[in-house]
């Protein structure tokens, strides 16, 4: 079972798209309560990277194809963008050149280049990659709607690293989660549906209970799929 982190982070409330996003007021932030409203700003735990986090390196938007043989996984069109804020000095500010890390399971539950009791993807990697924050603090990836594996609610892995070469520099995961109601329709869809329903539903996820509402990724349709703007501030 995966355990929560114990460093927090800020993270800003979730907007329904990229032009009704919710800013920091200048307050700083201090020590505070998971929960707790900091300056516009919610306080929340970081969540573990997981088991199946691999620094890839891959400077990448769209993570559906696996760069080693040029296949694309098939699922449910998912775009998604992370605005990317720092709170330093009273101010939040966009924090440019982070390097973001997204990665997640496919829609049959496996994670790429990892060897796992259930599965062996050693050498691919499929629904990896990063993107290096703009000016505005923005990256974007194509990607698609995750599938499930038995003991977890649906999500995705995010790493905020600011010096990756650095000891000294700002590292922090957590993870984004779906909407049951939506995640029901896309898993009733093929290739999903292959798989059955999954056994874990939010409410029953123990990092999910440690968070997750805040995390929950504002989903609209888009395209065939799914768009989602999330927005985020880390202390810097």
């Amino acid at each position: 079972m995966e355990k929560p982190g114990r460093r927090e982070v800020i993270v800003l409330l979730g907007s329904a798209a990229a032009t009704t996003l919710i800013g920091c007021t200048g307050q700083a932030a201090s020590e505070s309560s998971a929960g707790q409203t900091v300056g516009g700003c919610v306080v929340t735990p970081e969540q573990t990277e997981g088991p199946y986090f691999v620094d890839e390196r891959l400077n990448r938007r769209d993570i559906r194809v696996d760069p080693t043989t040029g296949a694309v996984k098939a699922g449910v069109p998912l775009a998604l963008t992370l605005r990317l804020s720092g709170i330093s000095g009273g101010g939040c500010d966009p924090l440019a050149g982070a390097l973001i890390d997204l990665w997640h399971c496919d829609a049959g539950g496996m994670y790429s280049d990892v060897r796992d009791r259930r599965f062996n993807t050693e050498g691919q990697k499929f629904l990896r990659g990063y993107q290096v924050s703009d000016a505005s603090g923005l990256v974007r990836f194509d990607t698609i709607y995750p599938g499930w594996y038995t003991g977890r609610a649906v999500h995705v892995h995010f790493k905020v690293r600011t010096s990756p070469a650095s000891a000294r520099g700002l590292e922090f995961s957590s993870q984004l989660y779906f909407d049951e109601a939506i995640t029901d329709a896309v898993h009733a869809r093929p290739p999903y549906n292959a798989k059955g329903r999954r056994d874990v539903m939010n409410a029953a996820d123990g990092l999910y209970r440690g968070g997750g509402r805040l995390l929950t990724l504002p989903l609209v349709a888009h395209g065939g799929g799914y768009a989602a703007t999330f927005d985020l501030a880390v202390q810097t």
